[in-house]
Formats: structure tokens, sequence, C-alpha cells
């Protein structure tokens, strides 16, 4: 039988690259309820291999014992492109397919403040547009109707 291939989700992160991986489904029944890779095998090593403009890069073989996990890679350069691809084996098994390559851009540092103040900045509009909006229903701004005699 043939491992995977895995689903795999990247995200960047400061000079790092968050990855998601989630075991493939087995098509192995026991007792009329499908098997996970973990049911069957109880721990599974995964390798991913990462590009870059240096070139291709082999992890470091790392074992789970969980359907769905998470890594980071870290120490990347910012701003550059990295691709990955995550292949499963099992000690009994290790024929596998390697997940497609997916690939994404290591944030630098700037780049999350950049965001963090652009978010930022959007919050503080919504909040000054929302307190306007509020002000005027209640006819303290452009009002339509004047205000009587007795109140001016």
């Amino acid at each position: 039988a043939i491992l995977g291939p895995p689903e795999v989700n990247i995200t960047s992160c400061p000079n790092c690259i968050n990855v998601t991986i989630k075991l493939p489904t087995s098509h192995f029944r026991k007792e009329g309820k499908l098997q996970s890779l973990i049911d069957i095998y109880t721990e599974l090593d995964y390798i991913i291999t990462l590009k870059s403009q240096d070139g291709e890069h082999k992890r470091p073989r790392q074992r789970t014992t969980e359907e769905e996990f998470s890594t980071v890679i870290g120490e990347l350069y910012p701003s550059r492109n990295y691709c990955l691809s995550v292949a499963i084996t099992a000690s009994l098994n290790k024929n596998s397919r390697p997940s497609p390559w997916k690939c994404v851009t290591a944030d630098s540092e700037a780049q999350t403040q950049v965001a963090v103040a652009l978010a930022g900045a959007v919050c503080v509009s919504v909040v000054i547009l929302a307190v306007l909006r509020c002000v005027h229903a209640a006819g303290f701004i452009l009002r339509k109707i004047p205000l009587p005699q007795t109140l001016v």
C-alpha cells in the first residue's frame, strides 16, 4: 500500500513557515469502521522537503502519533519564497506519495509590524465612523429638522 499524499497547509510567520499536516485516510476497515493510519501503524515518520532559490533541502525525519499536527520551520530568510512537500512513511511501509508542492513567502519582522499598524489604523477608522454615525443619528450633526425655539 502507498501512504499519502498527506494534506498540507502552510502560512508564513516572521522568518518562518507554519506547516499543518493532516495524515491521509486509509482504506482499511476493522469491524466496519474505517481505520486511521495511526490505528494501523501507531506512529509515522514525515519528511519535509523545502525548496528555495538556494536549492532543495530535506529536513530531518520527524515522528508523529497524531492524525493532524503542526510544525514550524524557522530561521528562514525574510521576504523569500519557499515551497515545500511532505512525505509520510511507516517503519513497515516506506512506499509514500508526497504532497503536492505548496509555496509561501516568509514574512519579515518589518512586514508583520506594518500589517499590525495597518490593522490598527483600520480599527480606529471604523470606530470613528461608528461614533460619527451615532452622533449623526442622534441629530447633533447635519440636522434635517431645526431645533424648536425653546431649545435654541
